[in-house]
């Protein structure tokens, strides 16, 4: 019996350690992600890009269906090449929701071109490693944002 009481025991504590650590890797991720996204913000497009690996996998209708390998460095020119386009671009959040490995956000992407107001919501799944992101997987539709 008193073995039996020591392996509950020992089995509680377990779960509470694990459980422990999940909640810290959450809450670790999901900061990691609302950084991302206020370098994003801020316009500040190396200090973005420093929130993933090296080389992270995208997934993004602006690349094709498939993923593709970006360096940091071509995520960096991307959203230059993105601002030189959309000067006031910016993304509100309206949830980010931390589970694991991966962040959800969904989010409103809004911006002008030529006088044009326009906003586009999307849906992103980001993977992360150690701290860093090392898969992006945007979803939205490219046909479906709305001029104001």
């Amino acid at each position: 019996m008193k073995y039996a009481s020591l392996i509950i025991v020992s089995l509680m504590l377990a779960a509470c350690e694990q459980h422990d650590t999940r909640t810290e890797t959450n809450a670790r991720n999901e900061q990691a992600a609302r950084g991302m996204f206020d370098a994003f913000n801020q316009h500040s497009w190396d200090k973005m890009a420093g929130y993933y690996v090296d080389t992270a996998r995208f997934l993004d209708p602006s690349f094709g269906q498939q993923y593709v390998a970006k360096t940091r460095k071509e995520t960096a020119a991307k959203y230059r090449q993105m601002q030189q386009m959309f000067p006031d671009i910016h993304d509100e959040l309206k949830s980010v929701t931390a589970s694991g490995d991966k962040v959800f956000v969904e989010f409103v992407s809004s911006g002008s071109a030529k006088g044009q107001k326009w906003t586009l919501p999307i849906c992103t799944i980001l993977t992360f490693k150690s701290g860093l992101i090392i898969s992006d997987a945007t979803y939205y539709d490219n046909s479906m944002s709305s001029a104001e």
